[in-house]
């Protein structure tokens, strides 16, 4: 799917939204959500309406957070994912010329589910390709986080045993 994807140099999302627009012959819009969110709503959402494709996302959070967030839903998309069911409570608040013309909503509440881990994926391929977030290391994960706690994260080449002598 990435492949398929042609990342702007330099990379801004806009540039990526434009572009998907293009490539799919329809509008997409980027908008915040309209409240900030908190825990058990969502901090993204991908509404596919009759003429136009819109991602929320929330604006009150970092700005690494914001792209991360609007690029998983731009992996939903390149996935052509579709919704579980037709919740009207997810949008009933957001403000659509014709809230009528929604044909499905993707809110990014958690990643319980192989849509949502997918659009997780794709969103921090995309994220590491663009060098906003480091590649993965033998050291990353666990061990990783349990050397760098320890004080010697660095203090050996990555790939190198961890045994001493």
């Amino acid at each position: 799917m990435i492949g398929n994807l042609s990342l702007p140099e330099p990379f801004s999302v806009q540039e990526l939204c434009t572009h998907l627009a293009q490539e799919r012959g329809r509008p997409l819009h980027l908008l915040p959500l309209p409240t900030p969110t908190v825990p058990g709503t969502p901090s993204g959402m991908w509404l596919t309406a009759e003429y136009g494709d819109y991602i929320f996302f929330d604006e009150q959070t970092s700005p690494l957070h914001q792209e991360h967030i609007i690029v998983h839903e731009i992996g939903h998309m390149v996935c052509d994912h579709r919704s579980a069911s037709d919740d009207q409570r997810l949008y009933r608040h957001i403000d659509l010329a014709d809230p009528h013309s929604i044909r499905q909503a993707l809110p990014r509440l958690h990643y319980s589910d192989e849509q949502e881990r997918e659009a997780e994926m794709i969103a921090s391929l995309i994220l590491e390709a663009i060098g906003r977030v480091p590649a993965p290391t033998p050291m990353s994960g666990l061990l990783g986080g349990l050397e760098s706690a320890m004080g010697l994260r660095g203090a050996r080449p990555a790939g190198t045993s961890c045994l001493r002598g």
